[in-house]
Formats: structure tokens, C-alpha cells, sequence
């Protein structure tokens, strides 16, 4: 049997490891992305799209975190949603599977963008890159490896430099640009029409990719202090102090460099930095943004370890996942397999391609089915289970799921099939797996009871 793990985190360490996540490398890489893609001032919509998607969806699961506060998120939420012993042992397994792949894409993205912007510092070769991205990962394990306690002051730490790092960015636009001038001219140009919807779609895989990590507190949910009220009350506040940033930090950018330029840049903040306060400050910045890329790893991979420890523990995955360290409490298993896979994806793949793999990869099985699934649960359970309840309820789950099924398809049909694909092969494991365990739907039925 698993040990328990210890409540420790309370609201500021769960809002620092969500924020620390959330940003990463991805608004500073993704930032020229999104410009290219919308083709004009009206850029800024597609940062906003993310934030509303991210808090639409952040109701959803502050009900299930707030209702089911355990190690493991979407795991548990979905057994719970779907039934223990129906099809909810389809859906979670479904959801560990991805996690064993999906997980480690999201550590290496992080990886591999630290490796590419400290290109900026010294130009490196394909295979050096190579090397500082696997790097990467294996300091983030080492740092892990301990007790949640620590995890949550350095946690902080971390989250202070994320911030100040913004801050200066967007303080060098207000001292030194035209602040003002992108948000008077940010509908230039702008019609309403199909292609800017499509436009919006398409950049929204990319500025949605920098908000994820806004339900991070989930995976921890056995972890956290008064999870009924820290963990809805840490999304969002999460997801409005970064979207803020994000938009503040984006009109800095542009009031520097115009869009036009920025839109073919590699480095768009170092670049920016060096237009303001020359070279050794654009130096400066590059390391602060690598500190941030760091800092993202860090919490994305302390989230995703808890998931395959949390089935385990369950009797859901292998039993060498629930075992925790005897000394610090984590479960070290799950930490070092992760990494391990991760540090194999970083040497593997580029980084646009990861970004949208990601996203293909976790919208059906863990977007769209809890909230499905949070549908099933409000109508079947008594109010009371829950201790967060949205606002306006049923209306942010329908939208929740329109929206995702919007960026589902504009990843690209290559990524919904390799999503699908991944979807098909894990349904014919967790089938042999039941046939064996005999587990549902093979299980014995007598008398309504499992035996």
C-alpha cells in the first residue's frame, strides 16, 4: 500500500509552481509565431483568445480539483466521472497512457526552446543543441529529487524570476516605446471574416501552448492546504496575472520593434533588449529567459510525476510507480521514468512540431472528456460534493468544448490522426491488459456485484 502524502503547498507556492509552468520558454518563442500567423496588428486577439479558452476551461477543472483533491488530476478525475468500474477504467488508463508520452513532449518543448534561445548567447551546433537539451532535462530530475517542502520555496524563487524578467521587458516598452501605439492600432487592417477566424485558430495553437500548465495544481491536488479553496482560487489567478503579462509584455515588444520585423525574428526579446540598452543588456535578458525555461521544466515535471504514481497507487499502472522515496516522500519512480523519456524526446524532435503534438495529443482524452465527464458528475452527484460550483453553469463546459474542438483542428490533420492514432493503440493495450487482469468489460457480473 502507498504511503500518504503530506498537505504542504499553500496558495502563493500552487499559484508560483502554475505560473512558473505556464510561462517557460513558450511567449518568448511562440511571441514572433503568433504574429506571423495573424499578419498584423490585430496579433493581440490571439493572446486574449488563449486567456479567455484557459479560463473558461479553468471552471471545469476547479470543480473536479476542488471536488476530488488527489495526486494525479485528470486521472482521478476522469475514473470518478466515468465510474470505477466502467468505463472510467477505459478513460483513466487512456489518460496515463498519453501522459507516458504527452507528458515528456511537454519537457522537452521546454528543453528544447532553452536550447535554441541560448543560441543567442553561442551559436551551437545541431548536435550540441542536442546535447544542452538532453542536459536539461537531467539537471530538472536532480533538482526534483526531494522533498515537496524544499520544491515549494525553490518553486518561488523561480516564480520571482519569472516575473521580474517580464517586468523589465515591459518596463523598457514603457520607458523607451511608443506603449500606446499598438493598442490605438490594433485593429488596422482587421475584417471580420472567415480568414480571420482561421488566422485566430491557427495562432491560438501557439498562444494556447503558453498558457497550459494553469491546471498544474490538480496533479498535486494531494499536496495542497485547503484544496476545496486553493486550487480554483490558483488557476485563476494564474491564468489573469499571466495574461496580463503576456499582453503587456507583447505591446512592449511592439512598440519597440514594429510588428512587421518582429514577426521574422528568432530572438524578438534579446533582440528588443539590445535596441534599448545595447548588447550586454540583451545578454542579460537571454539569461534571465533561460532561467524562466528552467524554471518551466521544473514545475511541469513535478505536476506530471504525481500522474502515474496517483494510477499506480490505484492498482490502475505498474505497481513500481506508487513507490515513494523513504526518505523525501516523492514518488521517485514515476520522476526518473518521465525524465528519462523526456530526455530521449529532446534529442529526437523539433520544437514546432512538439507544440502541436502537444496540444493534438491531451484535447480529447483530457480536455473534452472531463468536461464531458463534469456534465455526468453534476447531474449524478449531490450538490454538496462539490465546494467550488462556475458561474453560469452549464454554459463555460459547452463552450469549453467548442473552443477545443476549434484548436483541435487547426492543429492540422497530421497531429488529430497521430492524436487518434495514439488514442486507438492505447484502447487495444488497456483491452489485453483487462483481459488478463479480468477487469472491466471482462470482469465476472453476479447479482450486480463485481467479483
Amino acid at each position: 500500500m502507498a504511503q500518504n502524502q503530506v498537505r504542504s503547498l499553500g496558495l502563493i507556492h500552487a499559484t508560483a509552481i502554475n505560473m512558473t509552468d505556464m510561462v517557460g520558454i513558450g511567449p518568448f518563442i511562440t511571441l514572433p509565431m503568433v504574429i506571423g500567423m495573424m499578419n498584423g496588428p490585430y496579433f493581440l486577439y490571439a493572446w486574449l483568445a488563449g486567456a479567455v479558452l484557459s479560463m473558461v476551461d479553468a471552471m471545469v477543472w476547479g470543480e473536479l480539483g476542488a471536488a476530488f483533491p488527489m495526486a494525479g488530476g485528470s486521472y482521478n478525475f476522469l475514473k470518478e466521472t466515468y465510474g470505477k468500474n466502467g468505463l472510467g477504467r477505459l478513460m483513466s488508463f487512456l489518460f496515463v497512457w498519453q501522459t507516458m508520452i504527452q507528458a515528456p513532449l511537454v519537457i522537452a518543448s521546454a528543453a528544447i526552446g532553452f536550447a535554441a534561445y541560448f543560441s543567442y548567447l553561442l551559436p551551437l551546433t545541431p548536435l550540441e543543441s542536442k546535447m544542452m537539451s538532453g542536459g536539461v532535462v537531467v539537471c530538472i530530475i536532480l533538482l526534483l529529487y526531494r522533498k515537496i517542502e524544499d520544491i515549494g520555496k525553490i518553486s518561488v524563487v523561480l516564480w520571482v524570476a519569472v516575473i521580474l524578467t517580464i517586468l523589465w521587458i515591459i518596463g523598457g516598452g514603457l520607458a523607451h516605446g511608443n506603449f500606446l501605439h499598438p493598442v490605438q492600432h490594433v485593429n488596422d487592417g482587421l475584417s471580420f471574416n472567415y480568414a480571420f477566424v482561421a488566422a485566430i485558430g491557427f495562432a491560438s495553437v501557439k498562444s494556447v501552448y503558453s498558457y497550459l500548465g494553469y491546471y498544474n495544481v490538480c496533479h498535486l491536488g494531494g499536496e495542497i492546504i485547503n484544496p476545496s479553496r486553493n486550487i480554483p482560487r490558483s488557476m485563476f489567478l494564474s491564468i489573469v496575472g499571466i495574461a496580463v503579462l503576456y499582453l503587456m509584455m507583447n505591446i512592449s515588444v511592439v512598440s519597440v520593434i514594429p510588428w512587421q520585423q518582429a514577426k521574422n525574428s528568432q530572438f524578438v526579446i534579446s533582440e528588443f533588449m539590445q535596441h534599448l540598452a545595447g548588447p550586454t543588456a540583451a545578454k542579460i535578458v537571454t539569461c534571465l529567459i533561460l532561467l524562466v525555461a528552467f524554471a518551466s521544466v521544473f514545475s511541469a515535471t513535478l505536476g506530471y510525476s504525481r500522474v502515474p504514481y496517483a494510477a499506480a497507487a490505484d492498482g490502475a499502472f505498474f505497481k513500481v510507480f506508487a513507490k515513494l522515496h523513504p526518505k523525501g516522500n516523492f514518488p521517485y519512480v514515476s520522476l526518473i521514468v518521465l525524465g528519462a523519456i523526456a530526455f530521449v524526446f529532446s534529442l529526437l524532435f523539433k520544437l514546432s512540431d512538439v507544440i502541436s503534438a502537444v496540444l493534438a495529443m491531451r484535447i480529447l482524452i483530457q480536455f473534452i472528456s472531463q468536461a464531458i465527464g463534469l456534465l455526468i458528475l453534476r447531474k449524478t452527484r449531490n450538490p454538496a460534493d462539490f465546494p467550488y460550483k462556475m458561474p453560469f453553469f452549464p454554459l463555460p463546459i459547452y463552450l469549453a468544448v467548442l473552443l477545443w474542438f476549434g484548436i483541435l483542428i487547426s492543429t492540422g490533420t497530421k497531429m488529430v490522426l497521430g492524436g487518434l492514432l495514439t488514442i486507438s493503440i492505447g484502447t487495444a493495450v488497456y483491452f489485453i491488459k483487462a483481459k488478463i487482469n479480468k477487469e472491466w468489460p471482462f470482469m465476472l457480473i453476479k447479482e450486480n456485484q463485481v467479483i
